[in-house]
C-alpha cells in the first residue's frame, strides 16, 4: 500500500525529479511581479533568473527584485517616460512582448517591430535578430528589447528572448517517477492550483482546461459562474495562447484581413480563448459563425475565397452561467447562456465538448498553489510539444468504439480526442491500466460530448433519429 500523498513529500519529489525546471509556486505572489502586468511564464522567469529557491523570499531578494522590475518593466503610466527618454538619445532596455510585420509594397519593403505595451510601431529591428527568432513574425515574444534612437528613427538594436528548452521525450520519462495522484497533483499545482483544495471531480474538470494545448483542433466551451478562475489559466500558461477579453471580434480578426492578406488569430495561436462571450462584441456575427463553421469542421480558414489556409488552432469559449440554490444551471438548454448568434446547432455540433464549470466550487485563497510545480515556460512548451505525439491518439481509435443502433460520428470523434488529450496530459509516458484508461480518460470525454449532444438533441429534432445517450465500449485492451 502506497504512503498517503502529502504537500511536503510531492515538494521533495517535484524538485528531486525536475531539478531547475521546478519552482516553488508560492513565490511568485510574494515577489509581487504578478501585480507588473507580466503573464506568470515571463515573471517566473525573471523570478528564477534574480531570485531561484524554494521557501519564502528574504527581504533582500524581494528588494532585488523590485528595483529590477522598477527599472526594466515599465508601468502603464510610464510610456511617455520612456518616449521621452528615448527623444533625449538614451538607450533603453524594457522587458515587453515584440511582435514584427512586414511591410511589403511598391515603396516600402521593411520589417518593423510592434511594441504594444509601451505604444510603439513601426520600428526598425535588425535583419539577425528576425532571423534568430522566427517566432516574432508569428504570435510574437517576450524578451527584453534594447531600444535607441537612430537616423531612422527609433531602432530595436538588441533582444534577449525568454526561452524554456523542452525535451518532450525527457518529460515523458520523468513521468515514471510519480503515481498518478502525484502527478495530476503536480498538473494542478504547475497551472496555480492546490490539488488538496478539490475533490478528484473537480481536479479532472480542471485539467480539462489542459485539453486544447496537447490536442490539435479541440474546441471547446466551458460554462461556470463568476469566481471559477476560467480565463486564469490561458492568461499565464503559454504565449501561444491568446485570450480575447472584451473589445471587438471581427472576422478580420479571427481570420484574415482582406484588405491586407494579414492571417488572423485562429491561424497564428495553437489557442484562441474568448472569454466571457456574453460581453464581447461580434462585428458581423453571422460572418463570424459562418467562418467559425468552416473551421471547426475541417480546420480551414478562409474568408470569401480570396485567402485560405490551414490551421490547428484550438478555439475555446468561456461563459458564464447562472445557478440555481442548488448549484446547478437555472436556463436548460445550457447553450442559452451564449450569444443567439451562437447557439445555431450546426455551430454547437462542432464544439467537442462542454466543460462543466459550474461543478467546480468557486475560488478562495486556499485554492491556489501552495507548493513547487513546473515552470509555467517549460511546463505551457511541454504540453504544446505533446500535441505531436499521435501515440495517445492511435491509442483512442484502437480501443474506443460507441456502442448502439444509430451512432452518430461526430460523437464518436469527439470522445476519442477528448480521451486522447486526457491520457497525454495524465499518461504521457503511456503506461496504464485499462481501468485507468477508462476512469481518467473516457468516462470525462463521454461527459463532455456527452453536454453538447444533450443540448443538441433538445433544440434539433434532426438529432433524435440518433441513440440520446453516449455508450461506449473498450477494445483491445488488457
Amino acid at each position: 500500500m502506497s504512503d498517503p500523498l502529502t504537500l511536503e513529500g510531492l515538494n521533495q519529489k517535484v524538485s528531486q525529479v525536475f531539478g531547475r525546471l521546478a519552482i516553488d509556486k508560492r513565490r511568485l505572489p510574494a515577489s509581487q511581479l504578478n501585480k507588473r502586468n507580466v503573464p506568470a511564464y515571463v515573471a517566473e522567469w525573471v523570478l528564477d533568473t534574480l531570485a531561484p529557491g524554494e521557501g519564502a523570499i528574504s527581504p533582500d531578494e524581494l528588494a532585488k527584485i523590485q528595483a529590477w522590475a522598477d527599472r526594466f518593466i515599465p508601468r502603464p503610466d510610464e510610456t511617455k517616460i520612456i518616449k521621452n527618454r528615448l527623444l533625449n538619445g538614451d538607450v533603453v532596455k524594457v522587458l515587453t512582448p515584440v511582435e514584427v510585420e512586414v511591410v511589403l509594397t511598391r515603396r516600402v519593403r521593411e520589417r518593423a517591430a510592434q511594441l504594444k505595451l509601451l505604444g510603439l510601431s513601426e520600428i526598425h529591428i535588425a535583419d539577425g535578430i528576425v532571423d534568430q527568432y522566427p517566432d516574432l513574425l508569428k504570435q510574437g515574444m517576450w524578451g527584453v528589447a534594447e531600444l535607441m534612437e537612430t537616423q531612422e528613427g527609433i531602432a530595436l538594436t538588441s533582444f534577449r528572448p525568454m526561452q524554456a528548452s523542452v525535451n518532450l521525450a525527457i518529460f515523458q520519462e520523468k513521468r515514471r517517477a510519480f503515481s498518478l495522484d502525484e502527478w495530476r497533483a503536480l498538473l494542478l499545482t504547475s497551472i496555480g492550483y492546490h490539488p488538496w483544495a478539490f475533490d478528484e471531480l473537480e481536479k479532472t474538470y480542471l485539467l480539462c482546461r489542459l485539453l486544447p494545448l496537447v490536442e490539435k483542433n479541440l474546441h471547446l466551451l466551458e460554462l461556470a459562474p463568476k469566481g471559477t478562475g476560467k480565463s486564469y489559466l490561458y492568461e499565464n500558461i503559454n504565449p501561444r495562447v491568446r485570450l480575447l477579453s472584451g473589445g471587438n471580434v471581427s472576422p478580420a480578426v479571427l481570420f484574415v484581413n482582406n484588405a491586407s492578406g494579414q492571417w488572423g488569430l485562429l491561424a497564428r495561436f495553437a489557442v484562441v480563448v474568448l472569454d466571457e462571450v456574453q460581453t464581447l462584441k461580434f462585428e458581423k456575427p453571422q460572418e463570424v459563425v459562418g467562418g467559425l463553421k468552416g473551421f471547426l469542421a475541417n480546420g480551414r480558414l478562409t474568408r470569401g475565397g480570396l485567402y485560405e489556409t490551414a490551421s490547428d488552432c484550438s478555439l475555446v469559449m468561456l461563459a458564464n452561467i447562472v445557478l440555481d440554490s442548488q448549484q446547478r444551471p437555472v436556463l436548460s438548454p445550457l447553450v442559452r447562456e451564449l450569444p443567439s448568434f451562437l447557439q445555431e446547432t450546426a455551430f454547437i455540433d462542432r464544439l467537442r465538448g462542454i466543460v462543466p464549470g459550474w461543478k467546480v466550487g468557486k475560488l478562495s485563497g486556499g485554492s491556489f498553489a501552495q507548493g513547487i510545480g513546473l515552470k509555467s515556460d517549460f511546463f505551457g512548451d511541454a504540453l504544446l510539444a505533446l500535441r505531436e505525439d499521435v501515440t495517445a491518439n492511435q491509442y483512442a481509435a484502437q480501443a474506443i468504439e460507441l456502442k448502439g443502433n444509430r451512432l452518430y460520428k461526430r460523437n464518436e470523434d469527439a470522445v476519442r480526442m477528448i480521451a486522447s488529450g486526457l491520457m497525454k496530459l495524465q499518461f504521457p509516458h503511456g503506461q496504464l491500466s485499462s481501468e485507468e484508461y477508462d476512469i481518467y480518460c473516457v468516462r470525462p470525454a463521454v461527459e463532455l460530448r456527452q453536454l453538447v449532444w444533450d443540448q443538441l438533441y433538445m433544440l434539433d429534432a434532426e438529432y433524435r433519429q440518433y441513440d440520446e445517450t453516449i455508450e461506449y465500449a473498450l477494445t483491445g485492451l488488457e
